[in-house]
């Protein structure tokens, strides 16, 4: 029915835009009873701190037509029909292929992907008019079975001090679930490949620094119960939840960026959908300044460089891209053939 929808009032940098969402009451969080209004209120009220982290970068679009609990589907290219104001720039895909991908350039354009069913929203660690080169160094604290957040936050720090010795100033927000994720601001000197070698340098020392908490192994069965430092989301078209991102888990959580000094005392589960924009009026986005001193990753990848000379090589790919120089195989150490003894 076409009075089946509410009306918003979204200001934003070219003023105020009024934003229709349909289907307002339908709950997109059963457990919470959050629903898309609820949702489309939520980034109205966060806009500025949102837009300042995820926008002018090529964003996917996590979408969920039947809430949380329904199918989902990841949405990148521009659909027919949208608003104007929302625009869309080429990418590169791992492939090679070429395709133009979606931009959210302000709250407004936020709000109409919330109107098109997205909870999740994952933007790329590069300018749009530079999709190429990223602006931003990003790694992902993945606590592995037996481990938790509390695990990754000495992890966090430890990470904060090993990209201080190179340069970089380090941000960290919550992932969402049970996981930091750590920014860099970088200028946008080289591109992902460097990149990726950069966030693999980081991890290997990070690993040698706590290597009884810390795991850079590629494979499930070799990382023990350790926080794993996911290099592979440092690769092109790989992206994490944006900051001030849903996430699609029954209690609503937001991936929140924190300061430091509150790091340790946080509890995630509090950061949620309803929460999160009063916290933000509060005490300001911890993130507002990330953009204005970036570093390089020079000194990083003079420690792949360093790495590669003493016989520490490239790690493995996503099982996706296409096989890469100097990759090892893509199999399992328990599957791999091994010569036998004395062959």
């Amino acid at each position: 029915m076409a009075s089946d929808a509410a009306f918003l009032d979204v200001p934003g940098p070219h003023g105020t835009r009024q934003m229709r969402v349909s289907s307002p009451l339908r709950v997109l969080w059963p457990a919470s009873g959050i629903t898309k209004l609820d949702l489309a209120r939520y980034v109205v009220e966060v806009g500025d701190a949102f837009v300042r982290a995820n926008g002018d970068r090529p964003v996917t679009l996590q979408r969920f037509a039947d809430g949380i609990d329904g199918e989902q589907f990841f949405s990148k290219n521009p659909p027919k029909g949208a608003p104007d104001f929302v625009r869309a720039v080429p990418v590169v895909y791992p492939s090679g292929r070429s395709h133009s991908q979606l931009v959210i350039d302000e709250p407004a354009a936020a709000v109409w992907a919330v109107q098109m069913n997205t909870i999740v929203f994952h933007p790329w660690p590069s300018r749009a008019e530079n999709a190429d080169n990223p602006d931003q160094l990003r790694i992902d604290l993945d606590p592995q079975p037996g481990t938790d957040f509390d695990d990754a936050i000495p992890a966090a720090i430890e990470l904060r001090a090993v990209l201080a010795e190179v340069g970089l100033e380090a941000f960290v927000k919550t992932s969402g679930n049970r996981g930091l994720h750590v920014f860099a601001p970088i200028e946008p000197a080289r591109e992902f490949l460097d990149v990726r070698h950069a966030v693999i340098a980081a991890a290997r020392e990070l690993e040698r620094r706590m290597p009884k908490q810390v795991t850079t192994a590629w494979w499930k069965e070799e990382r023990g119960e350790r926080i794993f430092v996911d290099f592979n989301q440092a690769n092109r078209d790989r992206t994490m939840a944006g900051a001030y991102s849903p996430r699609a888990l029954s209690h609503a959580p937001v991936s929140c960026p924190v300061e430091w000094s509150e790091l340790e005392s946080i509890d995630p589960r509090t950061l949620t959908v309803l929460t999160v924009p009063a916290r933000l009026a509060s005490t300001g986005d911890p993130w507002q300044a990330m953009s204005e001193n970036p570093g390089t990753i020079d000194q990083l990848f003079g420690w792949w460089e360093r790495d590669l000379a003493n016989g520490l090589g490239e790690l493995p790919f996503p099982p996706d891209f296409p096989k890469m120089p100097g990759e090892p195989p893509r199999v399992q150490p328990s599957r791999a053939k091994h010569p036998e003894a004395g062959a």
